[in-house]
């Protein structure tokens, strides 16, 4: 199995970590991609304590949406943050999670927009895939992606996805990949389910978004990657398929989707 998205670096596991990564190892989560948020120091430096405790796992770095205000004076200076996280950060294999949140707002929209951008461009630059965080703002997301270069160079993944089949031909369009929540296990998740039937298996992910939206039965607890097993299992079902040889299948994608190298800095 893979877990596509989880927060291992977050505070949320500092006092169990340990715990947490040998549930998810024995409950077969042979890979897993790590979220960072570029401009937290203190999560950022808790690096080495998860690739100690997991070595193989690959991490993700780039500003929120939430977080696009606090460069609001200066947002191209983004790609200089992550150039420098680059620098000292092993095993950074995709600009994530970045994108539009129109739900909470916690940013202006058009300073949203700016830094979008100017992480999408440095992502094209350096080869590298992007993460989407997409909430509420899926028509501007798809246009940013096209004027940014998607199919063009920019590729990336729909973190968190739970659109229909529709939003989802939109994304696949654009050479995306899609990656599935523990959501899709919630009972009125219908029309994701039945999303989930028509991605092509080279093109999908699962994942926890742990330590956020634990999937049936664990609703209301904290999130953590073992529980992507419930996740894999619903998806399979969807698809009509066996889980363990959907779980290879997921393997395969998530490797081509990080890369098998190191990125060049």
């Amino acid at each position: 199995m893979i877990d596509s998205h989880c927060h291992l670096a977050g505070q949320e596991f500092i006092d169990d970590l340990p715990a947490v990564v040998q549930r998810a190892r024995d409950a077969g989560v042979a890979r897993a991609l790590v979220i960072l948020a570029a401009d937290e120091d203190e999560e950022v430096a808790r690096v080495p304590r998860v690739s100690e405790l997991w070595p193989g796992v690959r991490y993700a770095i780039g500003v929120h949406p939430h977080a696009a205000q606090r460069h609001a004076a200066d947002p191209e200076a983004v790609a200089n943050l992550l150039a420098a996280r680059l620098a000292a950060v092993p095993d950074v294999r995709v600009i994530g999670e970045i994108g539009l949140d129109y739900h909470y707002d916690f940013s202006p929209r058009d300073v949203q927009q700016q830094v979008f951008r100017a992480q999408l461009r440095f992502a094209r630059q350096r080869g590298l895939p992007v993460a989407l965080h997409v909430r509420e703002a899926e028509d501007d997301t798809l246009r940013i992606l096209a004027e940014e270069g998607a199919g063009r160079g920019l590729t990336g993944v729909f973190h968190c996805f739970t659109g229909d089949r529709g939003y989802a031909r939109r994304a696949l369009d654009l050479g995306f990949h899609l990656s599935i929540p523990g959501i899709v296990t919630f009972p009125r998740a219908v029309e994701l389910r039945d999303a989930v039937a028509a991605i092509p298996d080279d093109r999908l992910l699962i994942e926890t978004d742990s330590p956020y939206l634990a999937p049936v039965p664990y609703r209301g607890k904290r999130n953590e990657p073992a529980f992507v097993a419930r996740t894999l299992a619903t998806v399979a079902d969807a698809r009509g398929m066996d889980p363990a040889a959907l779980g290879t299948r997921l393997i395969e994608t998530f490797d081509r989707f990080v890369g098998d190298t190191p990125p060049s800095r």
